[in-house]
């Protein structure tokens, strides 16, 4: 067991950062590939519409991409925001370009890159790197799995005013207006109302602090849990997802491997307020479990400083 005074942060995160760095680089090159490409898929799906159709299609495919760019050049949880929302939306487009009667070849030549940049910006190893970015001081932090039904309703949510976004400024200039008037609707209301719940999946990470490690999770929690390094008593993989059913699940629930945090002491914990419970409940643990994207990472960080049984994988 580590000494309760014990630090619980690494002192350098460049190995654990540097394939995350590698992963940015790829989206930004895939980003700027897109751009390249994107002009003829485009152009040939535009070729024989109205002048103000070509106008909207091209004007609003620069529109999109220079805010991909904006967010792909600078780090931080808002940004990373961005870039989630808008650079997977590149693939919107060329779906469109081909069914507006882009070739084949051309349009295949922009979902290649498109794809390449969504899945890079939509990956564990980007979302680090962002997340880091806006860290405070000795501050590390990791990004945490996504709850499943958050996930599949933001992902829901996120494809149809995508696909109204693309389709607004088209449908106007086509002079389509029950069509303009139904996707400008869409658009707007997923606008008025949506990204404040996409941010909140690119504000949710466990940290490692010099004075003990503290859950950020505005979607499961309605505070944030802070726990001294003096009440930690270990960190541990939940192989097995045995941990979960003596210790407060505070995963979401999500899938996958997760992170066992065992303390010394019982802590309150409230949970996020629901439609039944507009306070939060408040529950009282001596263990729980998180979810971090890369949990091997959070292991090897706290095996650095005694905080993690020995054994088990790093996963």
């Amino acid at each position: 067991m580590p000494d309760g005074n014990a630090p619980i942060v690494v002192a350098d995160s460049r190995g654990l950062l540097g394939l995350s760095t590698i992963v940015v680089w790829v989206a930004r090159a895939a980003w700027l590939v897109v751009a390249i490409v994107g002009g003829d898929a485009i152009g040939q799906a535009l070729a024989d519409r109205s002048r103000a159709l070509q106008f909207a299609g091209t004007i609003g495919s620069w529109v999109g991409w220079g805010m991909g760019a904006a967010a792909l050049a600078v780090a931080g949880v808002a940004t990373l925001t961005v870039a989630r929302s808008v650079i997977p939306a590149s693939l919107v487009v060329a779906a469109a370009a081909l069914i507006g009667g882009t070739e084949p070849g051309a349009g295949g030549a922009l979902v290649v890159p498109a794809a390449v940049a969504a899945a890079a910006v939509c990956s564990a190893e980007f979302g680090r790197v962002y997340i880091q970015a806006s860290a405070y001081g000795d501050e590390q932090r990791f990004g945490l799995r996504p709850p499943i039904g958050y996930l599949v309703a933001s992902a829901v949510s996120w494809l149809a005013t995508a696909t109204a976004l693309v389709i607004t400024p088209l449908a106007w200039a086509a002079n389509a207006w029950f069509l303009a008037v139904a996707v400008t609707v869409v658009a707007a209301a997923g606008l008025a109302l949506l990204p404040i719940r996409w941010h909140q999946l690119s504000r949710r990470w466990l940290v490692l602090v010099p004075a003990g490690v503290v859950v950020h999770d505005p979607v499961v929690l309605n505070d944030t849990l802070m726990m001294p390094s003096r009440t930690i008593v270990s960190v541990t993989l939940d192989e097995l997802g045995i941990a979960s059913q003596t210790a407060a699940d505070l995963t979401g629930p999500s899938p996958g491997l997760g992170v066992e945090i065992t303390l010394a002491e019982s802590t309150p914990v409230v949970f996020a307020a629901t439609p039944s419970n507009p306070t939060g409940r408040v529950i009282h643990l001596t263990a729980l479990v998180v979810s971090p994207t890369r949990p091997g990472s959070v292991i090897r960080a706290a095996r650095r400083v005694g905080t993690a049984r020995p054994g088990g994988r790093d996963g």
